[in-house]
């Protein structure tokens, strides 16, 4: 009776740490998806209501060649889907509107490339927004996010502005909001400025991340959605990227430099933290994160790109350099994992 009954006290304990939600340093990461071979970086991360994961690859053309990235479009189990093509596309942001569609922003030529489902190898963009010069003229598109009456706003890494497109159909993207404070700077690393974006839950403020800066930015909205004042919402998260709200009103934060995402409370006190960098596996794959670029919610996760990108002038410094194997992660919210 004692041992069968010690037998059931330490199944029970066991069962219960299996249900607890691992620590980052433990390995609360999870491999999602294994990229293909061709473009790597996956960078931009969007998910459709069935639950389908979109990541876009942020692959740098060699000199004298033409861009060539694509979307994959993995299933709730990780396996890929279907590939989409963006031959001369150097996409960032994806976002999906309340229909269906995915947007794309091209952080390479100033635009913003609309497509409609259904989406297979042969989509190819229905509507195409001109926004900006493109990079070489110094504006890159980078983050988007809707507000509640549809329209969408893509951030300007390097100009240090807000666009905003009067959707279906436009017109134009006239600028939002234009701040110094959105810029990189000449001190900033990584050298991106406005990032991120997310709409708190009231659409009475516009969060924005300056991923130079380290910063999360408060845009504050008047009752008719046009921005008044701009205030720092939160500091030393180092590299913040890409940013979106839980259900529960805390901000996840993707953390570039810091191989984590880590969680706001409405103070922009970090509340949570998942994540690390556990070396480069045989395979060639990041373990953990590895340059967490950009961040999505989907039944009960939090999926993320291992962007794996060095910056760095120098050769051998970084763990990026020795990655050749692309991923994207998965970190449960809930105490239990959900498919």
């Amino acid at each position: 009776m004692q041992k069968s009954f010690l037998s059931a006290f330490i199944l029970a304990g066991l069962l219960a740490l299996t249900a607890m939600p691992l620590p980052a340093d433990e390995g609360g990461v999870v491999r999602f998806a294994t990229l293909p071979p061709g473009p790597g970086h996956p960078e931009g991360i969007a998910a459709d209501t069935a639950g389908n994961i979109y990541a876009a690859t942020f692959q740098f053309p060699a000199p004298g060649d033409t861009p060539f990235n694509v979307i994959h479009i993995f299933g709730r189990n990780g396996k890929l889907r279907a590939t989409i093509p963006l031959p001369g596309v150097l996409p960032l942001g994806l976002a999906f509107d309340a229909f269906g569609n995915l947007f794309v922003a091209d952080f390479g030529n100033g635009k913003v490339h609309k497509l409609t489902p259904p989406f297979t190898s042969a989509s190819t963009p229905a509507t195409t927004f001109n926004v900006c010069d493109g990079f070489l003229l110094g504006c890159g598109l980078n983050a988007m996010a809707f507000d509640e009456n549809g329209d969408l706003y893509v951030s300007d890494s390097f100009g240090g502005r807000i666009f905003k497109i009067d959707l279906p159909f436009g017109p134009g993207a006239p600028v939002f909001f234009s701040e110094d404070r959105l810029t990189p700077g000449s001190h900033g690393f990584p050298p991106f400025g406005a990032n991120g974006l997310a709409f708190n839950a009231a659409g009475t403020a516009l969060y924005i991340a300056n991923t130079a800066d380290d910063r999360i930015l408060k845009l504050n909205l008047d009752a008719a959605g046009a921005p008044t004042t701009l205030e720092t919402f939160a500091e030393s998260i180092n590299g913040a990227d890409g940013i979106i709200f839980d259900r529960t009103g805390r901000l996840w934060v993707a953390a570039n430099q810091a191989d984590e995402v880590v969680a706001l409370n409405g103070n922009g006190r970090i509340v949570d933290r998942r994540g690390s960098f556990d070396g480069i596996g045989r395979d060639g794959a990041a373990r953990g994160l590895l340059f967490p670029a950009s961040i999505v919610l989907s039944q009960g996760n939090i999926f993320v790109t291992n962007a794996a990108l060095a910056l760095t002038p120098a050769v051998g410094d970084e763990p990026e350099e020795d990655v050749t194997t692309f991923t994207l992660s998965r970190i449960p919210l809930e105490g239990h994992e959900k498919h």
